[in-house]
C-alpha cells in the first residue's frame, strides 16, 4: 500500500477531508495592535505657571492628539514609553535628575528628548543627549518645526513603538531546551550575554524534562492538531502515522513547558529528539511560530533572539533557515530548512526530516514578492548583517533541507560579504521589506 492510499484510509477513519492545496497564508496569527500611547514630561527653568502654559499649550495639543500624554515628575516610574519635553534652556540638569530616577525602573533605555525651535530648547537638548552619550547612553533627539510637524510626529510614533518593543524584549523569557548544537560554535554565546546585551532572560530547561513530558500526551490530547495538521496538507509523502503522531506529541509536550515556565520564545536541541527518539521537532517548532511562541531550532540563542526581535517590532512571522548555496554574480542565494511557519507559506507537503529521513519535516511553498534576510552575532550579539531582498521562487531539490526559497538581495545587500564576514550559519527571513526599519530601531536601541 503506498503513502498516499494509506493516508487516504487515515482520513476516512478520521472523517475529515483529504488534503487540499491551498493559496492563502495557513494560520494568519493575529493582529496585535501596540499602544501609541506615551508620557511626556515639559522641563522648563523657574517660570510661572501661566507663562509654562503659554509655551507649550499648542504642543499639548499635538502631543495629545498623537497618543501623547503630560506627566508630572512623580509619574516617571510608569513603564509606558516616555519622552522629555525640553521647553527651555538651562534644563540640563533637571533633563538629567529626571534622568537618574527614569533608570530606576528603566535602566537600559534609550533617553528621547523633544526639543523646539524657540526658548534654547534645541541647545539645551544637544547639551544634554552629548553628555549621556559620553556615558554611552543611547538616545535621540526629536526636533519639532512646530505643533504641525507632521513628519516629526511620525518619527515620534515610530520612536514609541521601538519603545513598546524595547520593552517587550526587556521582559521576555527564552527557554534554551537543552544546550545549543555542539556544531553551533559561533552562535552559542553565554546565556548572560543576552539579557545584558538584547534583554531577555534565557531559562534553561533539560531536555529530558521535555522527552519526560512527551510520554504524557495523549491520543486524545494530540488529535486536533493532528487532524489539522494532516488534512491542511497538500500531500503526505513519506511519514507514517506513528511519526505523524510522534511529532505532533513533540508539539503539545513544547507548549505544555512554555505555559510551565511562561515562555515567550523557545530554542530547542531538537537534533537530539532524532537520535533518541527517532522523532522530530519541526512542526512543533513551526506551531509554535503560528500561535506566536517564537521558536527556534538547534538551540540557537541568536537566530532565535533575531526571530523575537521581528516579532515584537515587526508582528511578523520569521524563518531560520541555512543558507545552502549562493550566486555571488547574480547576488542571489538559496536558504533551506525543514520547518516553517505555516502562516508564512501558501502551501505545504509533509516529508521526512531531511538528513535522517525519520520524522516529519515541512516542505512549505512561499510567495514570491519582497523579504528582509538578517543575522545577529559577534560575542556579545553586538553585531548585525540584514539586507532586503526577492524572493523568486521556491524549490524542492533532492540534496537541501525541504523547505527551500531563492532570494535575490537588493544592491545594498552582498551575497559575498557572506564569504568573507560571516556572522554564523542560519540566516532570519521575513516577508516584506524592513531593513531600514531594524536598523534604525537596532542603531538606536543596540549599537
Amino acid at each position: 500500500m503506498t503513502q498516499t492510499t494509506r493516508f487516504q484510509v487515515y482520513f476516512f477513519a478520521q472523517n475529515i477531508s483529504p488534503p487540499k492545496k491551498t493559496t492563502s497564508n495557513m494560520t494568519k496569527p493575529k493582529n496585535k495592535k501596540l499602544s501609541k500611547r506615551f508620557g511626556y514630561i515639559p522641563v522648563a527653568t523657574i517660570l510661572q505657571k501661566k507663562e509654562l502654559t503659554r509655551l507649550i499649550v499648542d504642543y499639548v495639543m499635538a502631543f495629545k492628539k498623537h497618543g501623547g500624554y503630560r506627566w508630572d515628575a512623580e509619574m516617571i516610574s510608569n513603564p509606558a514609553p516616555f519622552f522629555y519635553f525640553v521647553v527651555t534652556g538651562g534644563t540640563e540638569q533637571k533633563v538629567l535628575q529626571l534622568r537618574e530616577k527614569r533608570k530606576k525602573i528603566a535602566p537600559k533605555e534609550p533617553v528621547f528628548l523633544i526639543a523646539h525651535p524657540g526658548n534654547n530648547s534645541l541647545p539645551a537638548a544637544l547639551e544634554v543627549l552629548a553628555r549621556l552619550q559620553q556615558e554611552n547612553v543611547t538616545g535621540r533627539i526629536f526636533y519639532l518645526k512646530g505643533p504641525e510637524d507632521k513628519p516629526r510626529f511620525q518619527q515620534i510614533e515610530e520612536a514609541v513603538s521601538d519603545l513598546v518593543t524595547f520593552h517587550a524584549l526587556q521582559q521576555a523569557r527564552i527557554g534554551l531546551v537543552g544546550p545549543s548544537s555542539d556544531w553551533l560554535v559561533a552562535s552559542s554565546p553565554d546565556t548572560q550575554i543576552v539579557p545584558k546585551m538584547w534583554g531577555p532572560q534565557v531559562v534553561a530547561i533539560d531536555l529530558e524534562e521535555l522527552k519526560a513530558t512527551l510520554q504524557t500526551m495523549l491520543d486524545e490530547t494530540i488529535q486536533p492538531s493532528l487532524d489539522s495538521l494532516v488534512s491542511r496538507a497538500s500531500q503526505v509523502q513519506e511519514p507514517s502515522e506513528t511519526e505523524l503522531q510522534d511529532a505532533v506529541r513533540v508539539y503539545a509536550a513544547t507548549k505544555q513547558l512554555a505555559e510551565k515556565y511562561h515562555l515567550d520564545t523557545i530554542a530547542m536541541r531538537c537534533f537530539d529528539l532524532i537520535l533518541d527518539l527517532k522523532t522530530t521537532g519541526c512542526f512543533a517548532l513551526a506551531q509554535l511560530n503560528d500561535e506566536g511562541i517564537v521558536a527556534g531550532c538547534e538551540g540557537d540563542l541568536v537566530s532565535t533572539v533575531a526571530m523575537l526581535w521581528i516579532s515584537k517590532l515587526l508582528n511578523q512571522s520569521s524563518w531560520m533557515a541555512n543558507p545552502a548555496q549562493m550566486d555571488i554574480e547574480h547576488n542571489t542565494l538559496w536558504l533551506a530548512h525543514c520547518t516553517v511557519p505555516r502562516n508564512m507559506i501558501e502551501e505545504y507537503r509533509l516529508r521526512s526530516h531531511f538528513e535522517s529521513g525519520l520524522g516529519v519535516g515541512i516542505q512549505g511553498k512561499l510567495s514570491t514578492g519582497p523579504a528582509t534576510v538578517l543575522r545577529l552575532g559577534g560575542k556579545t550579539l553586538e553585531r548585525i548583517w540584514l539586507a532586503d531582498g526577492e524572493i523568486l521562487q521556491s524549490g524542492h531539490a533532492d540534496n537541501l533541507c525541504r523547505t527551500q526559497v531563492k532570494v535575490r538581495l537588493t544592491r545594498d545587500g552582498d551575497v559575498e560579504k557572506l564569504l568573507s564576514t560571516p556572522l554564523g550559519n542560519h540566516l532570519v527571513l521575513v516577508q516584506g521589506h524592513h531593513a531600514h526599519r531594524l536598523r534604525s530601531w537596532w542603531e538606536t536601541m543596540i549599537a
